[in-house]
C-alpha cells in the first residue's frame, strides 16, 4: 500500500515537473523564432548592384543588404475579444524599443494587430477585432487589393471589401498582409476565404474572412519595426509639400 501511495505521489510530481519544463521548453522555442525570424530573406532590400553601397549605422547582412524589418518576441498578458473595440496588451514597451504603429503578429506569424499606445514596459494593441481597424490586404491567388475589417460580429471571421468581380474567388482562398501598410511587412497570413458576397453598392465583392490566429486563445507575439518607415513617411510628406508649392500661383 505504501508502495502504491509513493508511487501514486511520484507520478503527479513527475507530471507537475513535466508541466514546468514544457513551459521553459516553449519560451526556448519563441526565443528562438524570435533570432530565426530577423534572419529571413524578406527582412532585407536587395541593394542596387549598379550603384556604390555607403555603409552607415544601418545594418546590413552578410551579403550587403540593408535590413527593412525587426522583429521582437513579446507575451500576451490580456486579451479581449467578443467586444467591439478589442484590444491586446502585450510586455514589452517604450524600453524594449516598442512603438505606435507597429505591426503584431502571433506566433504562427499570422497578423493579430498594430500597436496604438505603449508605456515604459508594456504596450496596448489594436486587435484585428476592432471595428475601427482598417488593414490593407492582397488575395495571394489573384494579387488584389482590398481592405480588412471587422463588423463587431462574430470573432472568427473577418470581412475584406475593394475585391473587383473580375477575381475568381472561392473558399479557400489565402488573404494575406497587403504591400501598401508602413506597419507589417507583406505577404504574411490574414486568413482563408469563408464565403463571397456581392457588394450591392458597389462593383466589388464582399469576402468573408476565417481568421488564422486564434484570438481567443494568444499567448505569444511577435513585434515587428519598418526600420524605414520614418524616411518613409518624411518622403511622403515632402513629396506632398512640394506638390502643393508648385500649384501655387506666382507671386
Amino acid at each position: 500500500m505504501a508502495n502504491e501511495l509513493t508511487g501514486w505521489i511520484n507520478s503527479k510530481y513527475a507530471n507537475v515537473d513535466e508541466y514546468f519544463h514544457l513551459k521553459k521548453e516553449s519560451d526556448r522555442i519563441h526565443h528562438l523564432n524570435d533570432s530565426l525570424m530577423n534572419l529571413l530573406k524578406s527582412n532585407f532590400l536587395n541593394p542596387d548592384t549598379s550603384a556604390r553601397i555607403i555603409q552607415d549605422s544601418i545594418p546590413y547582412d552578410t551579403l550587403g543588404n540593408r535590413r527593412r524589418y525587426l522583429w521582437r518576441e513579446a507575451e500576451v498578458v490580456s486579451n479581449s475579444f467578443n467586444l467591439e473595440k478589442n484590444y491586446i496588451q502585450i510586455n514589452r514597451g517604450a524600453k524594449q524599443g516598442i512603438r505606435d504603429n507597429m505591426g503584431v503578429l502571433n506566433s504562427d506569424r499570422s497578423l493579430v494587430g498594430i500597436v496604438v499606445n505603449t508605456s515604459d514596459n508594456f504596450s496596448q494593441v489594436m486587435s484585428l477585432l476592432h471595428v475601427r481597424n482598417n488593414v490593407n490586404a492582397i488575395i495571394k491567388k489573384t494579387g488584389s487589393a482590398g481592405t480588412i475589417t471587422w463588423d463587431g460580429k462574430n470573432p472568427l471571421y473577418l470581412i475584406m471589401s475593394g475585391v473587383p468581380k473580375s477575381d475568381s474567388i472561392v473558399r479557400g482562398d489565402t488573404i494575406l498582409t497587403g504591400t501598401f501598410s508602413y506597419s507589417f511587412p507583406p505577404k504574411y497570413m490574414i486568413g482563408t476565404v469563408e464565403s463571397v458576397e456581392k457588394d450591392k453598392s458597389s462593383g466589388f465583392y464582399l469576402l468573408r474572412v476565417k481568421t488564422s490566429a486564434n484570438f481567443q486563445n494568444l499567448q505569444h507575439v511577435f513585434v515587428v519595426e519598418n526600420l524605414q518607415t520614418d524616411e518613409q513617411k518624411n518622403l511622403d510628406k515632402e513629396t506632398r509639400k512640394k506638390i502643393d508649392e508648385l500649384k501655387k500661383p506666382n507671386q
